[in-house]
């Protein structure tokens, strides 16, 4: 018998279901509040795991989310660029005001305020990766086709 996913993760689960997906959050007894840490529970590579980053407009105040690879560094200036504006990187609160999620945890959806949202283009060389969940120890397996379409995020050059 599989245990029940946390209140975080469930939410996630309900929200692919609604969007009629069929990807499966994992909720790990250890960490996957780093990429590294992903990368070594899903079995993958560090490239696969999908880094929810999210930031503030100076000016506007909106919230910008990033999905970069695993391996990347985000180019906060060439974001800044795609957003019109100088981006700041968001503190906890505002992540969790935003998303609904704590850092470590915060998935691609279903967040409590819609984003503008840029998506690496380097997960198009993989067949599958993997993002956050919910909570810092859930994951889900999904393709980038559909990261694209649950977001409705601009692929761009994040590095």
């Amino acid at each position: 018998m599989t245990k029940p996913l946390s209140s975080s993760a469930q939410k996630v689960q309900d929200a692919l279901n609604a969007q009629g997906y069929t990807f499966t959050v994992i909720e790990h007894a250890e960490s996957t509040r780093t990429a590294q840490e992903a990368a070594d529970r899903a079995g993958c590579q560090l490239g696969q795991i999908v880094k929810s980053l999210i930031f503030r407009g100076k000016t506007s105040g909106k919230g910008i989310l990033v999905l970069t690879s695993g391996v990347n560094r985000v180019n906060e200036k060439r974001i800044g660029e795609y957003a019109g504006e100088e981006i700041l990187r968001a503190d906890p609160d505002f992540v969790r005001a935003t998303t609904g999620f704590a850092i470590g945890g915060v998935p691609p959806l279903c967040h409590i305020q819609p984003m503008e949202t840029y998506l690496d283009e380097d997960f198009f060389q993989y067949k599958t990766i993997w993002a956050a969940a919910g909570t810092p120890n859930a994951i889900f397996e999904l393709t980038t086709d559909a990261l694209v379409t649950m977001t409705g995020g601009q692929v761009v050059s994040i590095k």
